[in-house]
C-alpha cells in the first residue's frame, strides 16, 4: 500500500465521520445555546436543566435520521470494503 492511499483512505474516513456527527453537533448546539439563554433570562441556575432538552433531542434527531445514517454508512462500509480488494495490487 502506497502513503499516498493510505492517507486518501484516512482523509476519507475523517470526512465522512465529520458528515456523519455534524447534524447532531449543530442541534446539540442550538439546544444548548437556546437554554442557557433561557436560564440567563429567568435566572434560574440549575445544571441538571441543560440535560433533559439535549438528550430528548438527540433521541428524537436519532430516531429521524436513522434511515439516512443507516444508508450512509452502509454505502461508505461498501466502499471501503471493495477499496481494500485494490490495496494489495
Amino acid at each position: 500500500m502506497s502513503p499516498e492511499l493510505a492517507i486518501d483512505i484516512f482523509k476519507g474516513v475523517i470526512i465522512f465521520s465529520l458528515y456523519i456527527v455534524a447534524p447532531f453537533l449543530g442541534v446539540m448546539l442550538v439546544i444548548g445555546f437556546i437554554t442557557s439563554l433561557f436560564q440567563s433570562v429567568t435566572s434560574i441556575q440549575e445544571q441538571t436543566l441543560t440535560f433533559a432538552p439535549k438528550l430528548l433531542a438527540l433521541a428524537g434527531l436519532l430516531i429521524a435520521l436513522a434511515p439516512w445514517l443507516l444508508r450512509s454508512i452502509t454505502e461508505f462500509a461498501t466502499t471501503m470494503i471493495t477499496r481494500i480488494g485494490t490495496l494489495g495490487q
